[in-house]
């Protein structure tokens, strides 16, 4: 590379980096999209689900003794 393009990107890099806004993290934001997607997808276990009804009763109770 010579002195006078040392700071200059190709005008390939430029395209690509200008449609992506990630750049070259674009495939590691796909992935944790991804990843957060399933999550919300999961079901919550019924166990789980009977514990906060339980909290959600519990609170009120809470409130009035305080």
């Amino acid at each position: 590379m010579t002195r006078q393009n040392a700071g200059v990107e190709p005008a390939a890099s430029r395209r690509q980096g200008a449609s992506d806004p990630l750049g070259s993290n674009s495939e590691i934001g796909r992935k944790l999209k991804q990843y957060y997607d399933e999550l919300l997808s999961d079901d919550v276990p019924e166990r789980f689900s009977q514990l906060l009804s339980q909290l959600e009763q519990a609170e009120p109770l809470q409130k009035k003794e305080g």
